[in-house]
């Protein structure tokens, strides 16, 4: 029997003893709302402890699976306060059947899972404060845990590990009973530990995260939890024995009824190098709700054992042709964790192989060359500069010795077919990646001189080639800048009308685009209608002011002469309105013209 500190609920009793219940109190017994009674928690199969996790992963990929048997006797009694007197147990045995397994990945992490049924559970209902306690019987699902952590430091052989876990219960147990909170519960922990010689030692610190609840007035929620164990090995480590302590602390109400603590001194053997057994025994130290008298703790485990590693190069000695100099991974049974042969030139080549040993290179197929630097190729394009015309830029092979080596230009313009936006076009080096390679544009409107019927001239767009970038209203020949719409004027006046100004503006662009045209007369006529002399005059006054609209269109008058010829130059038949239309007039001939200049080609685009 434990003593007064294994009070459950002793406390919170007090007041029921004294406190008449209802009257239908009698007839009700008091049914838990859900509660996880039991604070044993397993460790994950192939830990070396029962309770306190270890910091390890056991193997990659090596499964481990347990079967475990956990009994606790008297882990939820009622006592009266003022006399110590034990009232009765609500639960005196409980006794859970669990399936737990394990896979470790990478040597680095492990994944568990932990499926508990508890198969037997019973207790005397007690009565206190004028309150029955509904004791569980039968049997009831437990909730599932799933866990995983990762070794920080360490490996499964060495004296110090630490680890980062956790473990997560889904509620998939009895929500009315003392299998389950009904709720998700987590609990994040880190754990320290490690094996030398003849020991074996681990430590655990962790929060379980649990809802808050009471049962008999006694606190319950988030607790604190601690725990460590120690095994001395014998028996070339076949046989562990040592105690294991565990705790746990309600923190929303720290006193001696949310305390529990519970010490279990264990022993386990290894029949087979992949078969363990073991067993456990001990007793409860506090009050805490689910801190039993005794704890009786069986198992049996499938859980390869893992290797020694004398030389800590991550391969087991069985399998270790040098176990005990650190080596590399060979598919060779002969040399799997031998250091590798001498490579003084660290190029992956060994020295005895390597036609260069003392200068990195790469292999080849000619012993004389297997581990030599490769020949100098500067512009790194695979041919070596021995055979490279253009060894300082990357280019490709060509049959032609003088183009071996060289970027491919198929249009043979300078422009790399990589760089060239008209490769098959030539054209001339610019700065615009849309136009680099291509031909120019002389009169800037945009449209290549290849496919511009008038290149010098700024112009639109047509689907026909000979419009193709034409102006639309001003064509430069050999003699004249022609028109093709006219000069309108105010009848029988001077004044140019506004919707000439477009047209002028035209032919003052298209005079800045032509320096080449020296000297250009400005001619006026009219038709028949009239005098001689109104005629001419009227003819120099229209002349006079299309001059001075170019002027004022920034064209040099000194490029400019007006000249009114009245009538004496029609076009056309005077004897109908068509052909007098075509006879009122401005004309632009062409006087002078100095020789055209092209733009020197020096292969850049301007």
């Amino acid at each position: 029997m434990r003593p007064c500190s294994f009070l459950s609920l002793a406390a919170a009793l007090a007041a029921l003893a004294v406190t008449p219940a209802p009257a239908r109190a009698q007839d009700a017994p008091v049914k838990p709302e859900g509660m996880a009674l039991s604070r044993f928690v397993p460790a994950p199969a192939g830990d070396r402890m029962f309770s306190v996790p270890s910091p390890f992963a056991a193997g990659h990929l090596t499964p481990h699976v347990m079967l475990m048997a956990d009994y606790a006797s008297n882990p939820l009694v009622l006592r009266r306060e003022r006399d110590d007197a034990e009232i009765g147990a609500v639960v005196s045995d409980q006794l859970t059947f669990r399936l737990n397994a394990s896979l470790p990945l990478w040597s680095k992490v492990s994944v568990s899972l932990d499926a508990p049924v508890t198969a037997v559970q019973s207790g005397e209902s007690p009565n206190g404060g004028g309150q029955q306690f509904a004791s569980p019987s039968g049997a009831d699902v437990g909730d599932l845990r799933f866990g995983a952590r990762v070794q920080l430091f360490g490996a499964y052989h060495d004296p110090l590990q630490v680890a980062l876990g956790a473990y997560l219960w889904l509620p998939t147990g009895a929500d009315d009973g003392f299998v389950s909170d009904g709720s998700v519960r987590a609990m994040p922990y880190v754990a320290v530990g490690g094996r030398m010689e003849r020991l074996v030692w681990s430590t655990a610190l962790g929060t379980e995260l649990r809802r808050s609840q009471s049962f008999g007035g006694v606190a319950q929620g988030t607790m604190l939890t601690l725990g460590g164990g120690v095994g001395i090995l014998a028996a070339d480590g076949r046989l562990q024995v040592g105690p294991e302590l565990t705790t746990a602390m309600v923190l929303e109400d720290i006193n001696g009824r949310t305390l529990n603590a519970e010490l279990l001194l264990d022993a386990r053997y290894r029949f087979l190098p992949f078969v363990e057994a073991g067993i456990g025994v001990g007793p409860g130290l506090t009050s805490g709700i689910g801190t039993p008298d005794l704890r009786v703790v069986a198992m049996a485990a499938f859980t390869p054992e893992q290797p020694t590693d004398q030389d800590r190069d991550g391969i087991g000695d069985p399998e270790d042709a040098c176990p005990k100099v650190p080596g590399v991974r060979s598919d060779d049974p002969r040399k799997h964790g031998c250091p590798p042969p001498p490579d003084r030139d660290r190029d992956g080549i060994a020295d005895a192989d390597d036609a260069c040993p003392f200068v990195a290179g790469v292999a080849s197929d000619d012993p004389r060359k297997h581990g030599c630097p490769p020949p100098l190729d500067r512009d790194k394009d695979g041919i070596p500069d021995g055979e490279d015309a253009c060894p300082l830029v990357a280019g490709v092979r060509s049959d032609d010795p003088r183009k071996h080596g060289c970027p491919a230009d198929r249009d043979e313009d300078g422009v790399p077919d990589g760089e060239d936006a008209c490769p098959d076009v030539k054209g001339f080096r610019s700065k615009d990646p849309e136009r680099n390679g291509c031909p120019r544009d002389t009169d800037g409107d945009t449209f290549r001189d290849d496919k511009d019927a008038c290149p010098r001239e700024k112009g639109f767009a047509d689907p026909d080639p000979e419009k193709h970038g034409c102006p639309k209203a001003v064509r430069v020949t050999e003699k004249n800048v022609v028109i093709l719409q006219q000069v309108q004027f105010d009848t029988d006046k001077a004044t140019i009308k506004p919707v000439s100004d477009p047209l002028l503006d035209e032919v003052a662009q298209v005079l800045k685009e032509h320096p080449e045209i020296v000297l250009i007369e400005i001619q006026g006529h009219t038709d028949d209608r009239g005098t001689d002399e109104h005629n001419r005059t009227l003819s120099q006054n229209r002349a006079n002011s299309v001059m001075a609209a170019l002027v004022r269109r920034d064209i040099d008058s000194t490029r400019l002469t007006a000249q009114g010829y009245g009538r004496d130059q029609p076009i056309d038949d005077n004897k109908t309105e068509a052909g007098r239309q075509r006879n009122r007039r401005v004309q632009f001939n062409i006087i002078k013209k100095a020789a055209y200049k092209p733009q020197v080609e020096t292969g850049e685009d301007r």
